[in-house]
C-alpha cells in the first residue's frame, strides 16, 4: 500500500508546552537513528520505540495536531536539540582584507622603491656633494629644501596606504552587502508545518525537533525527519549519496528523510528528528567547514577516529556501501573537485579580463622602455658626453637617480593599468542589484545581471508568467451538454453532481484550499495548486462545499494515491468503500490523455454509456478544440469502481488500473493574460529580443495565448510545435539530437506546447550551441518546476518564479522573480544593458586618462629625463579619478531608450568604433595642450621653466600648471563620457544622478586643496587666480572639442579598430576546447600563463571578481557560487554536489511543472497540426 499512515491513538492532543522533565529521547539517539537506512532503520524504530508514533510520543508531539507553538516549549526544544541554523563562517576581518590588498604586485614594487628612496635620502656620504657627482640641486635651493628628499618616498608610501585602505574598505562593504542579500534570500525560505492543528508556513530557521512538517513535490527538505504518512513519495538523495536513482519512501521499507534532499514525486508528513548541525547536512557541513585548510586533515583523521568516522557514514547508502577506509578518500576527492568546478565566466568578465591583459602587456612594455631609456640617457650623458668617472662616494647619488627612474617607470605602469575597472564593475553591479530588488528581481548570481543585457532570446513559461495564474472554470461539458458558462446546480443530475464534487474534493492535494479574501470585497485567496483551486472554485460555484467531504474522509484514510508526474500525466486517488463493496478510484488529468482511458461517459440522466474511440474523436473536435481555441486549458474528471468480487487489484500495475474509466465531465479553465504583458513583449521585440513560449499546455490553448500576448504577430512566418513533433524534427534515427536539424527549427519556433523539461533543456542548449546566426545567442529561461532545474542551470540566465517556483528551481536559478511577472524580466534586461553601458562609459573615460598619462610620462621622461606628472600626482589621478569616476559613471540610472537598440551580443567589442573615436579624439586634444604647455608654457604664462630640474629641486609653477590642466581636462571629459553612442547632449538628465554631480564637485574641490596646499609631497606650488581661470578654461574646451568629435561621422573612420572582443571559439587551439567550457575562459588562461604577473590589475581584478561574484562560498574560498552556505536549506542544493554533465542523457523526465504550469498537461491531440504557417490576423486561429 503506497499510502502509508502511522497509526495514532484517537485522542492524541496537542503537545503541552509546559510539560516538565526531559524528552524521552536524546540528540545522540536521534542522530544514531538517522544514520540508519531502509530495513535497518525500520527494525531499529520497531525495536526501540515500537513505531513512528512511539518516536512522536517521546518527542512530545502529536502526528495530527503538531506542536502547540508555545514559546516555552519551543525554547526547551532549542536547548535540547539545537536550532535549525548553521553558524556562518566568520567574514574576513578588515585587516585581512588590507593584507590581501597589499599583495598587489605593483604596490609591492612601489613600496620597495619608496623605501629605497627614503633610505637613500637620509644617507649623505662624505664628499657626496662634490661637483664631480653632477648637479644634485640648483644653487637657488636653500639648505632645508635639500633635506626634503625623503618627502617623495613618504608621499608614495602614504598614497599606497590610501589605495590599500580604499580597496579593503570597498571589499569589506561589498562583503557586508552581499551577506545582507544572502540573509534576505534565506529569510524568504519557508516551510509548511502543522501547529495547533493549523497548517502554517514558518521560516526554515524556526523549525524545531518534533515539528510535524508537510512535504510535497518540489520541496528541498530543510531538516531530517521520519515519515508519518506518505503518498507515492520519491526522493532524490543524490546530493548526499551521489546516486542518481530516486528512492521510494514508505513506512514499511524506508521512512528516513534527510535534509538537503529533493522531493521529486508525491507528498506526505514527517516528524522533524534533527535540525541544524545535528542533521545529515549539518554533520557534513561541520566536516567540510571545519576550516579551509583543515578539511582534508579532518577527513583523513576519520580513518583513525571513530567519532568522525561515524559522522562520515551518512554519505553511504545501502546500495553502495564502501569500506570505511575508502570513504574518507572519496570525500577528499569531492572536496577537491568542488574547488575546481568553476561556473562559466560571464560575457562582460571575459571581455574585461581580456582587455585588462592586453592593456597590462602594453603598460608593462611602455614602463620597461621608459626605465631603459632614462637609465641609458643618464649613463651616456653622465659618463659618455660629460666624461665623468664613477666615484665611489657618488654611488648613493647615482643609485638615487636610478631609483627615481624606476619609480617613474612603475608610475607609468600604475597609470597604464585601469585597475578602476573591476571597481567600476563591482559598483555598477552592486548598485544595479540593489535597485533591481525594487523591480521584483532578486539577483542570486551577480554576473547574471549584466548577462541579461545581452539576452537575445527569452524562453518563457506561460502559466503565471504571461498569465495571471488565477485559474477559473468558465466552460464545462457535463451530461452530453457543452455549457459555455458554469451551469446552475439544478440542471445537473444529482448522481453526476455528487460524484463530481466528491471526485474534485478528494482527488486533489488536501493542502490546496480556497480561503476567504483578506480584504472585504476582494477575490478569494487561492492556496496551493492553482489548477486544483479552479476545480474547487467550480464546486463552490455549484453551491456545494468540499471541506465537509474532506473532513469525513481525512487524508490518512486514502487507500492509495497516484500523484501527478510527467510519465503519468494525471492524478488518481483510491478509496476503500466503507460498506465492503470494493474500491472506488477518482482520476483527473489533461482531457486528451484521460479521455483515451475512458470506456464510458455519464449521459444526460447521469448513467454511464459506452464511449468509443469515434465518440472521443468527435468530442475532441466539437468540445476540446473549441475550448482550447478560446485559450482555455481542458481538464477531464473521471472515476472507476473495482468490485469486491474481483478481489484486490494489483495497485502497482498502473496500466491496468488507470483504464476502463468513466468520464464525469470535461471543464475549460481560463487563465487570463496579464494586462501588462503584451506591452512588455512589444518592448522586447523592439529591443531585438525574441520571446518564445515553452509550455506544457495544449497547442491550441498555447497558440491562442501567444497571439493575445503578441508573441505571434499577424503576417509573421512562425512555427508552433508540440513536444513530440519537435523531437521528431530534431532527432536522428538513433534518437540523438542533431544540431543541424535543430538549427532548421529554432529560428522560426515561437511556441513549444506539450513540452517536457527535457524538451526545454534541449531547446535552450540547442539555441546556445547554434552557430547559424552571426553571434552566439544569449538565452534567458523562466522555470518554476523541480525539473526545470537543468534548463535553468544551462541557460545564460535562469529566472525562477518566487511565488509558484519550487525550492529546487530557485536553487538552480540566477534571478528570482518575486512577483512571477514577465514585465520584471524586461526590467532586468534594462538594468543589464545599463550595467554594460556604465562599464563602457567608464572605459571610455578611463582609457583617455590612461593613454594621455602614459604618453606624457613616457615622452616627458625621454625628452626631459623627468616625468612631467610626478609619481604622487599620478597616484592621485589614478586613485581618485579611478575610484570616484567609477562611482560617478557606474551609478547612472537606466532609461527606456536602452530598449530601443539591439543586444550587443557575445562577441561585440566593449570599445566600439564611436568610443575609440572619442578616446583618440580627446587624447589628441589633451596631448596637444599638455605638450604645448610643457615645452612653451613658461613663455605663455611668463614663469620659470620646470624642465631639466635637478634632483630634490622644489616644485615649479610650470609643472603645477601642467598637472592642474591635466586634471581639469579629465574632469570635464568625465561629463563627455556620459554618452557613448555619439549623442550630442552630454548634460541630458544629469540631475537624475546626484552621485555624479557630487563626485565632479568633490574632485574639483579636492584638486584646489591639493594644488594650493599640497606643497612638496604633491610636487605642487600655489597658483594665482589668473592661472586657475586659464586651467578651467582649457578644461571647458574639452566639452566644445567633444561636440566637434561627435560631428565627425564614425563610418568614415574605417582605420579605427574596436577593442575588448569576446573570444571566438575558432581562436582557441583545439586541445584547449573542452565540452562545457565557456569560450571566454581562455582569456583567463592567458592570465595564468604568467606572462603578466607584473601588472597592477592582476591581483586587483582577481580580488574584485571574487567580490563581483558575491563572495563565493563561505566554505571554500575558491568556489564560484555566490550563495553562502550558511543555511542548511540551501547547502546541499548546490550544483557542485550534484555532478550533472551537460550531455548527460538522463535529464530527469518528470514534468517541468510547477504544479501550475503543467499540471495534468499531456501529449499531443492526435489531430492537431504543427501550427506552422502565417499567424492569424485575429486572435483566434482559423483552424479553430
Amino acid at each position: 500500500m503506497a499510502n502509508n499512515t502511522a497509526d495514532h491513538p484517537p485522542g492524541n492532543s496537542v503537545a503541552d508546552g509546559n510539560q516538565e522533565g526531559d524528552f524521552g529521547i536524546t540528540v545522540m539517539d536521534l542522530r544514531e537513528l538517522m544514520e540508519l537506512r531502509s530495513g535497518e532503520a525500520v527494525t531499529k524504530i520497531a525495536d526501540s520505540y515500537g513505531d513512528v508514533q512511539g518516536v512522536c510520543r517521546r518527542l512530545k508531539t502529536s502526528p495530527i495536531e503538531g506542536l502547540s507553538g508555545n514559546p516555552v516549549d519551543l525554547e526547551k526544544r532549542h536547548a535540547a536539540f539545537g536550532k535549525n541554523f548553521i553558524p556562518p563562517k566568520k567574514p574576513k576581518s578588515f585587516l585581512a582584507l588590507v593584507w590581501e590588498a597589499l599583495q598587489d604586485v605593483t604596490l609591492i614594487i612601489l613600496e620597495i622603491a619608496a623605501v629605497i628612496s627614503l633610505g637613500l635620502s637620509f644617507y649623505h656620504p662624505p664628499g657626496g656633494d662634490s661637483e664631480l657627482c653632477g648637479e644634485t640641486a640648483s644653487g637657488v635651493e636653500d639648505e632645508g629644501e635639500a633635506q626634503a628628499g625623503w618627502i617623495e618616498g613618504a608621499a608614495i608610501l602614504f598614497s599606497v596606504a590610501i589605495v590599500v585602505l580604499v580597496t579593503a574598505f570597498n571589499d569589506w562593504s561589498k562583503e557586508k552587502q552581499f551577506r545582507g542579500l544572502q540573509n534576505r534570500i534565506e529569510q524568504e525560505q519557508k516551510f509548511t508545518v502543522i501547529r495547533k492543528g493549523q497548517v502554517i508556513q514558518i521560516p526554515v530557521s524556526e523549525l524545531v525537533t518534533g515539528d510535524i512538517a508537510q512535504i510535497k513535490y518540489g520541496d528541498l527538505l530543510p531538516a531530517d525527519g521520519i515519515l508519518i504518512q506518505g503518498n507515492d513519495l520519491k526522493i532524490d538523495e543524490s546530493s548526499l549519496t551521489g546516486e542518481s536513482d530516486q528512492v521510494r519512501k514508505s513506512l514499511e521499507k524506508d521512512p528516513m528523510l534527510l535534509s538537503g534532499t529533493h522531493v521529486m514525486e508525491g507528498s506526505g508528513r514527517m516528524v522533524v528528528s534533527a535540525v541544524g548541525l545535528n542533521s545529515q547536512t549539518g554533520i557534513i557541513f561541520t566536516l567540510l567547514g571545519a576550516g579551509d585548510s583543515d578539511e582534508e586533515k579532518k577527513i583523513k583523521k576519520a580513518k583513525t577516529q571513530d567519532g568522525i568516522a561515524l559522522e562520515i557514514q551518512p554519505l553511504k547508502s545501502d546500495e553502495a556501501v564502501e569500506s570505511e577506509e575508502k570513504e574518507p578518500e572519496v570525500e577528499v576527492k569531492r572536496v577537491k573537485k568542488v574547488q575546481v568546478n568553476k561556473k562559466e565566466k560571464s560575457v562582460l568578465q571575459g571581455k574585461l579580463t581580456k582587455l585588462a591583459v592586453q592593456i597590462g602587456k602594453a603598460g608593462l612594455i611602455m614602463s620597461a622602455v621608459t626605465v631603459i631609456i632614462l637609465i641609458l640617457y643618464f649613463v651616456i650623458d653622465t659618463f659618455g658626453v660629460q666624461g665623468r668617472p664613477w666615484l665611489k662616494e657618488c654611488t648613493p647619488i647615482y643609485i638615487q637617480y636610478f631609483v627615481k627612474f624606476f619609480i617613474i617607470g612603475v608610475t607609468v605602469l600604475v597609470v597604464a593599468v585601469p585597475e578602476g575597472l573591476p571597481l567600476a564593475v563591482t559598483i555598477s553591479l552592486a548598485y544595479s542589484v540593489k535597485k533591481m530588488m525594487k523591480d521584483n528581481n532578486l539577483v542570486r548570481h551577480l554576473d547574471a545581471c549584466e548577462t541579461m543585457g545581452n539576452a537575445t532570446t527569452i524562453c518563457s513559461d506561460k502559466t503565471g508568467t504571461l498569465t495571471m495564474n488565477r485559474m477559473t472554470v468558465v466552460q464545462a461539458y457535463l451530461g452530453d451538454t457543452h455549457y459555455k458558462k458554469v451551469p446552475e446546480p439544478d440542471v445537473i443530475k444529482p448522481f453526476t453532481l455528487e460524484i463530481m464534487v466528491n471526485s474534485i474534493a478528494i482527488n486533489s492535494a488536501y493542502t490546496t484550499k480556497i480561503l476567504s479574501p483578506e480584504k472585504e470585497g476582494g477575490l478569494p485567496r487561492h492556496v496551493g495548486n492553482k489548477t486544483e483551486c479552479s476545480l474547487l472554485g467550480f464546486v463552490l460555484e455549484l453551491k456545494r462545499d468540499y471541506q465537509p467531504i474532506r473532513d469525513e474522509i481525512p487524508e490518512e484514510s486514502l487507500y492509495k494515491v497516484y500523484t501527478f508526474n510527467s510519465s503519468r500525466k494525471s492524478m488518481s486517488t483510491v478509496l476503500k468503500n466503507t460498506d465492503g463493496s470494493g474500491f472506488r478510484m477518482y482520476s483527473k488529468g489533461a482531457s486528451e490523455i484521460v479521455l483515451r482511458k475512458c470506456s464510458h461517459i455519464l449521459n444526460t440522466n447521469g448513467e454511464p454509456r459506452i464511449f468509443k474511440p469515434k465518440d472521443r474523436d468527435e468530442m475532441v473536435k466539437n468540445v476540446i478544440e473549441p475550448m482550447a481555441c478560446d485559450g482555455l486549458r481542458t481538464i477531464c474528471v473521471a472515476y472507476r469502481d473495482f468490485p469486491a468480487e474481483a478481489g484486490e487489484p494489483d495497485w502497482d500495475n498502473e496500466g491496468d488500473i488507470l483504464d476502463e474509466l468513466t468520464c464525469i465531465c470535461v471543464v475549460g479553465i481560463e487563465d487570463p493574460v496579464r494586462h501588462e504583458v503584451p506591452n512588455a513583449i512589444l518592448k522586447c521585440q523592439k529591443a531585438g529580443i525574441t520571446v518564445r513560449m515553452v509550455t506544457g499546455d495544449n497547442i491550441n490553448t498555447a497558440r491562442a495565448i501567444a497571439t493575445k500576448c503578441g508573441i505571434l504577430l499577424p503576417g509573421e512566418d512562425f512555427l508552433c510545435l508540440e513536444g513530440k513533433e519537435f523531437n521528431q524534427l530534431i532527432r536522428n534515427d538513433q534518437g540523438e539530437v542533431e544540431q543541424e536539424r535543430l538549427d532548421k527549427v529554432w529560428p522560426k519556433l515561437r511556441v513549444l506546447a506539450r513540452s517536457s523539461p527535457t524538451d526545454k533543456h534541449t531547446l535552450v542548449k540547442g539555441i546556445m550551441d547554434s552557430t547559424v546566426l552571426e553571434t552566439r545567442q544569449v538565452v534567458a529561461v523562466t522555470g518554476d518546476g523541480t525539473n526545470d532545474g537543468p534548463a535553468l542551470k544551462k541557460a545564460d540566465v535562469g529566472f525562477a518564479m518566487g511565488i509558484a517556483g519550487t525550492d529546487v528551481a530557485k536553487e538552480a536559478s540566477d534571478i528570482i522573480l518575486t512577483d512571477d511577472n514577465f514585465t520584471s524580466i524586461v526590467k532586468a534586461v534594462m538594468w543589464g544593458r545599463n550595467v554594460y553601458d556604465s562599464i563602457s562609459k567608464f572605459l571610455q573615460f578611463q582609457l583617455t586618462v590612461n593613454v594621455v598619462a602614459v604618453i606624457v610620462a613616457f615622452t616627458g621622461a625621454c625628452i626631459t629625463q623627468d616625468s612631467p606628472l610626478k609619481a604622487v600626482q599620478m597616484l592621485w589621478v589614478n586613485l581618485i579619478m579611478d575610484t570616484l569616476a567609477s562611482l560617478a559613471l557606474a551609478t547612472e540610472p537606466p532609461t527606456e531608450s536602452l530598449l530601443l537598440r539591439k543586444p550587443y551580443g557575445r562577441n561585440k567589442p566593449l570599445i566600439s568604433r564611436t568610443m575609440m573615436k572619442n578616446i583618440l579624439g580627446h587624447a589628441v586634444y589633451q596631448l596637444t595642450i599638455i605638450f604645448t604647455l610643457l615645452f612653451a608654457g613658461e613663455n605663455f604664462f611668463n614663469i620659470d621653466s620646470g624642465r631639466n630640474a635637478p634632483l630634490h629641486s622644489p616644485p615649479s609653477e610650470h609643472y603645477t600648471i601642467v598637472f592642474n590642466v591635466f586634471v581639469m581636462m579629465q574632469l570635464f571629459n568625465e561629463i563627455n563620457a556620459r554618452k557613448i553612442h555619439g549623442e550630442r547632449n552630454v548634460f541630458e538628465a544629469i540631475y537624475r544622478n546626484p552621485i555624479f554631480c557630487s563626485v565632479v564637485m568633490g574632485t574639483f574641490i579636492l584638486q584646489i586643496v591639493i594644488v594650493q596646499f599640497g606643497g612638496k609631497p604633491f610636487s605642487c606650488t600655489a597658483l594665482s587666480i589668473d592661472q586657475w581661470l586659464w586651467c578651467v578654461f582649457i578644461g571647458v574646451g574639452e566639452l566644445l572639442w567633444g561636440q566637434l568629435i561627435t560631428a565627425i561621422p564614425t563610418h568614415h573612420l574605417k582605420f579605427l579598430k574596436e577593442a575588448g572582443h569576446g573570444t571566438h571559439k575558432e581562436d582557441v587551439p583545439e586541445n584547449e576546447m573542452n565540452e562545457g567550457d565557456d569560450e571566454i575562459d581562455h582569456a583567463e588562461m592567458e592570465l595564468r600563463r604568467g606572462q603578466v604577473l607584473w601588472f597592477r590589475g592582476l591581483n586587483r581584478i582577481q580580488t574584485q571578481i571574487k567580490v563581483v561574484n558575491a563572495f563565493r562560498s563561505s566554505l571554500y574560498p575558491g568556489l564560484e557560487n555566490p550563495e553562502s552556505r550558511n543555511s542548511i536549506h540551501n547547502f546541499m542544493a548546490h550544483p557542485e554536489f550534484v555532478p550533472l554533465s551537460e550531455e548527460e542523457a538522463q535529464i530527469p523526465e518528470r514534468e517541468e511543472s510547477s504544479s501550475d504550469e503543467v499540471d495534468m498537461e499531456i501529449q499531443p491531440i492526435p489531430s492537431s497540426s504543427t501550427g506552422g504557417g502565417k499567424a492569424p490576423d485575429v486572435s483566434h486561429e482559423t483552424s479553430c
